[in-house]
């Protein structure tokens, strides 16, 4: 993506297609890789490679107290100072795509909740957990 779009976003998520069941929101990276790992899906390196980069966040970055408590929040990056972070996580996303485990890069200006933690590279924002359900538009094409 263009650098000049990407400046204009305070924020960005790694995430799934899958929903998880506390925050009924798109799984992050680290949720889906550990998922692979857990159930055998990757090859040992794989997951030693992920384990490595597991760790490597897990040094650098501080882990907010909402997700070590299994709270309804998801953490997004702040692309300000994201760039390292997201250079760390490239290799992350190869194993996804060598799993043909489907992701996506969010980038974004609004958040779906509430910030309740903070520090220099990322948010973590509380989830309601309440899908905003509604019906599907009128078709917009003539009607034959």
């Amino acid at each position: 993506m263009d650098k000049n779009i990407v400046s204009r976003f305070k924020y960005v998520r790694i995430q799934g297609q899958e929903l998880a069941k506390n925050t009924m929101y798109a799984r992050g990276i680290f949720s889906m890789c550990w998922d692979m790992v857990h159930n055998d899906l990757m090859e040992e390196e794989d997951a030693l490679l992920f384990r490595e980069i597991d760790d490597w966040f897990a040094h650098e970055l501080p882990w907010p107290p909402q997700c070590k408590n299994q709270e309804k929040v998801i953490c997004f990056f702040k692309t300000e100072n994201s760039k390292e972070m997201l250079n760390m996580i490239q290799p992350a996303m190869w194993l996804l795509e060598r799993y043909n485990h489907p992701f996506y890069l969010v980038y974004t200006n609004t958040l779906p909740g509430k910030i309740v933690y903070e520090d220099k590279y990322q948010v973590a924002v509380e989830v309601s957990g309440k899908l905003d359900v509604r019906p599907i538009q009128k078709l917009w094409s003539p009607e034959d």
